[in-house]
């Protein structure tokens, strides 16, 4: 089965960071990626940029509207992810918490399935 482990970060701490401080919790996701690959598990795995580069579009009428981040009414930002093959919940449960962004931010785990399954 496919699990996204969502990195759900709040937003503004990486400007807390020093770029060394950084680069170091970026290295240590980095490995952590690799562990998964050397396991066979990972399928997928981005950083992304903070929320402030990114765009929303809502197409509720007949013309879509853009909203440009950073996104005000939220107070977290999706800062990357990993998509692995696991045996079960219970197993990308146990790799969620091996994540080193355990530490700092929240791990969403999500099974990946056809929209309308429930």
């Amino acid at each position: 089965m496919e699990y996204l482990l969502l990195i759900v970060e709040a937003r503004g701490d990486r400007e807390t960071r020093s770029e060394d401080e950084g680069r170091a919790l970026y290295d240590e996701m980095v490995r952590f990626g690799e562990d998964l690959a050397a396991r066979d598990k990972l399928l997928a795995s981005r950083s992304l940029r903070p929320d402030k580069h990114g765009v929303r579009l809502q197409q509720g009428g007949a013309k879509p509207t853009l909203l440009d981040g950073p996104f005000a009414e939220s107070k977290e930002m999706i800062g990357g992810f990993f998509l692995i093959d696991c045996a079960d919940r219970e197993e990308a449960i146990a790799f969620a918490r091996q994540c080193p962004a355990a530490r700092f931010a929240t791990i969403e785990v999500r099974e990946c399935a056809p929209c309308y399954v429930n």
